[in-house]
């Protein structure tokens, strides 16, 4: 409610005149005494202004009560046929003169409004639909208390048997939560909240003057109550069961409530041994927490599939939703599609990686991202089939989400109405034919995609997918800015068909990852041997399982050679150097480009027309001979990059030497460079100590992690961080006690503790 202006409005104005005329006293807690108090206020302002009345005289005459009743006639009738604007006709069924209702608008301005139709004919209306819903529900109440009759019945009679059964306050408000809890679009959800609000009795004291007859003692509030308490065990629907609870904060009970609030504060909540009834106070303890439902971590409370359905509705109000490796199937796909074609959702980004989904699954999410009221931007659909394994992580090997699904996603990218922004798809066996269904909707005018995450292990996607993607990029209506093609077998032929699309003029893109991991620690290696010999014994196997652990085994133990070299680097170059390239963070670690490779990108950053910002060249077999043409880069006054990352690469002081005279230049703009591991010692340290000293430059983070600096060379590089000409503020170190070999594969450092 405090999302809709005229509440605030409502709120306002109730609390300055709580404020103006109570020295002490409780602000009001509840809706129903909020809407009382308006209603008060609204009476007091038609005393003064139109009777000429005083602030302290009785506010409500025999004319108001009158005013109000019929507009409350108005209100039940119309709220029961779901109509919000009314006609002459409508006000003469109930007893209101067409003259008196332009008095009724004239006086009650800020209740009942009139305005002119289409035709010019008059039509009317409250200022809003919970102003309607509680006079409906004070028109009930009011009838109850004088006549005893129960108007939220079917069947009405006036025998004495009948009038004393239905004259049970009990039975009334019973027979108002099944009326409530059958309405199939929740049209008397409020109005019910009202209607057993007006049955404490503060609020009929509130009400005094108006109300001449009060009713409802504390012994049927109770049963009213418990009651309720019983429909919220029963009630399926996570909605109509949340507003089961306001209608109990109406009464001023929060027994179930607090109950959950005080495991939740003790740690001691378990969601394993909740009814369904403190499910529904969990949840409605989330929508009304005072705390922005900005994130929600299905994990905090149970990575189970029936904690999902019950808390569904928490997920609708959410802007994040992480449901990674929470265990869920295609079923929660169905209930999270509604979630996100609902009209009312927040959900702006969703995790389902690591969750066996299934073609299914995706199928059904595609059909709620289809929805025109759909608003999410960005989803993650990681699935870590083939994983690095650590002491803490656990093997997914019964994993079918295929290319299949691309075509239904496709479909989704291409639609009028999609939001969506970002997606990872990586580690799913798409294959190229995925690969080629999705970049028709990538292709679309519609499509409004950014970044496309397709990160493969062991090379799911080959060259042929990258023509498709050529076309997309080049697409004069693509809105693609960040793609990662990491740990696919692109090979150079690959390579080269992307780059003909980034030199399109239409490209648009601005980071393009193509990195392959190969490099892995011996601690990992043995920690996951270990874990996979207890889950090979404890495991049971889908038909893909045994084939996923061999293809495991054979990536960790291969360690296959990097599948681009420097032939890629020519087209890269020549994209670099385009006067219609956009692109700004080009990642290539992990590939075998070699010096020459290098050279041929620092030829291409060193035009003119390169944008490139960022560039990483992590574990890419250069040396020493690199380093003067990356020098001469970083010292050219057209260059634009900024961040650097040549670790793993055996460049030595020489290399280091070459670089640090690049660092020297009045042009070099560059902030954050990585040597991590590139068997630097403390002379190379002192070369970048002088070139810091002799131009502070703009270098600010400076990585030698697993290199040999010496006591002396950290001495020299750690005071430039208290010298106030520096810019350096970060100095990265790990010690490195083994460094294996140049030519080792696995070239691996041993942490100090």
């Amino acid at each position: 409610m405090c999302h809709i202006p005229v509440f605030c409005w409502i709120t306002a104005t109730v609390l300055e005149e709580v404020m103006k005329n109570r020295r002490r006293g409780e602000l009001p807690k509840t809706l129903t005494e909020m809407y009382i108090h308006f209603l008060v206020v609204q009476s007091k302002l038609k005393k003064v202004k139109y009777d000429g009345g005083s602030e302290t005289d009785p506010h409500w005459s025999p004319e108001s009560r009158k005013m109000i009743e019929s507009l409350g006639k108005l209100a039940f009738e119309q709220l029961q046929k779901g109509n919000l604007i009314f006609y002459e006709s409508d006000l003469t069924e109930c007893g209101i003169d067409i003259r008196a209702a332009s008095v009724y608008s004239g006086v009650f301005t800020q209740i009942f409004k009139e305005e002119s139709g289409l035709y010019q004919d008059k039509v009317f209306c409250f200022v809003h639909l919970s102003v309607q819903e509680f006079l409906a529900a004070l028109h009930v109440h009011l009838t109850f208390i004088k006549s005893g009759l129960n108007l939220m019945s079917e069947e009405q009679s006036t025998s004495w048997r009948s009038k004393l059964f239905r004259n049970k306050s009990r039975h009334f408000h019973q027979r108002a939560v099944d009326e409530a809890l059958q309405s199939p679009n929740g049209h008397l959800d409020l109005f019910l909240r009202f209607l057993l609000g007006l049955s404490l009795q503060t609020n009929q004291t509130l009400l005094r003057g108006l109300m001449l007859q009060t009713g409802s003692g504390s012994k049927t509030n109770q049963d009213t109550v418990q009651y309720i308490k019983r429909k919220i065990e029963e009630t399926p629907s996570a909605e109509k069961s949340i507003n089961l609870f306001h209608c109990l904060n109406e009464l001023n009970d929060r027994s179930l409530v607090e109950q959950i609030q005080q495991s939740l504060r003790s740690g001691r909540l378990s969601t394993d041994k909740l009814s369904p009834a403190q499910w529904s106070a969990l949840v409605f303890i989330l929508l009304s927490s005072e705390e922005d439902l900005d994130v929600f971590d299905l994990k905090k409370y149970s990575a189970s599939e029936e904690a999902l359905l019950k808390l569904l509705p928490v997920v609708k109000a959410s802007n994040k939703a992480l449901l990674s490796g929470c265990n869920l199937s295609e079923r929660s796909c169905e209930a999270l599609s509604s979630v996100l074609s609902s009209q009312s959702s927040s959900l702006r980004d969703l995790d389902l990686s690591n969750n066996n989904l299934l073609d299914s699954g995706g199928n059904m999410l595609s059909a709620g991202l289809e929805s025109p009221h759909c608003t999410l931007e960005t989803l993650r659909l990681v699935l870590n089939c083939f994983v690095f394994i650590t002491l803490t992580c656990s093997l997914t090997l019964n994993i079918e989400y295929s290319s299949r699904s691309c075509e239904a996603l496709s479909s989704v990218l291409s639609s009028q109405s999609s939001s969506l922004r970002h997606l990872d798809l990586s580690n799913n066996n798409l294959l190229d034919s995925g690969g080629n269904m999705l970049s028709p909707g990538l292709e679309s005018p519609h499509c409004t995609l950014e970044t496309l995450r397709l990160v493969l292990n062991y090379c799911n996607l080959s060259e042929r997918s990258c023509e498709a993607l050529s076309s997309v990029l080049s697409s004069q209506s693509s809105s693609l800015r960040h793609l990662d093609m990491s740990n696919n077998n692109l090979l150079d032929s690959g390579s080269n068909l992307l780059s003909a699309g980034l030199e399109s003029q239409h490209s648009t893109l601005e980071t393009l990852r193509l990195v392959l991991i190969c490099f892995i620690s011996i601690n990992m290696c043995l920690r996951g041997l270990s874990r996979l010999r207890t889950f090979l014994r404890t495991q049971s196997f889908s038909k893909s399982g045994p084939k996923c652990v061999n293809v495991f085994l054979e990536f960790l133990f291969s360690l296959s050679s990097c599948n681009l070299s420097e032939r890629s680097c020519e087209a890269l170059s020549s994209v670099l150097s385009s006067q219609s390239s956009s692109l700004r963070h080009l990642d290539l670690s992990n590939n075998n480009l070699q010096d020459s490779g290098g050279n041929l990108l620092s030829a291409g950053l060193e035009s003119p027309n390169s944008t490139l910002e960022t560039l990483r060249l992590s574990s890419c077999n250069l040396s020493e001979r690199s380093c003067e043409a990356l020098s001469s880069v970083v010292s050219s006054p057209a260059s634009s990059l900024r961040h650097l990352d040549l670790s793993n690469n055996n460049l030595l002081d020489s290399g280091v030497n070459k670089l640090s005279a690049g660092l020297k230049s009045p042009h070099c703009t560059l902030e954050t460079l990585s040597l991590s591991g590139c068997l630097v010692t403390e002379e190379g340290c002192a070369s970048l100590a002088s070139a810091l000293s002799s131009n502070p430059s703009h270098l600010r983070e400076l990585d030698l992690s697993y290199n040999h600096p010496g006591d002396s060379g950290l001495k020299l590089l750690s005071a430039g961080l208290e010298d106030p000409d520096w810019r350096l503020d970060t100095l990265r170190y790990v010690q490195a006690y083994v460094l294996y070999h140049e030519t080792s594969v696995f070239r691996l450092c041993l942490l100090a503790p």
